[in-house]
């Protein structure tokens, strides 16, 4: 079985740098209240992280820049 590789995407939108890692899918633990994430595209400024989209195996640069950069429109400029 192949281990996860961490992808990165840098780019930069209205002027601000960008650095989402992409992280693989966590299982749920029931006994400690933590729920199953799917692979994911996390966001990642001053030494924290937040989810954004969900990583999708494949998926052409151009795409996945364009569903990003929609992510940031609706979460982190509205």
């Amino acid at each position: 079985m192949a281990a996860f590789r961490n992808e990165h995407r840098r780019f930069t939108h209205r002027g601000r740098p960008f650095h989402f890692v992409s992280y693989d899918a966590q299982p749920g633990n029931a006994n400690n209240g933590v729920e199953a994430m799917p692979a994911t595209w996390y966001l990642l400024n001053s030494g924290n992280r937040w989810p954004a989209i969900p990583l999708e195996p494949g998926q052409a640069e151009e795409e996945l820049d364009a569903k990003l950069t929609q992510w940031l429109e609706s979460e982190v400029f509205a």
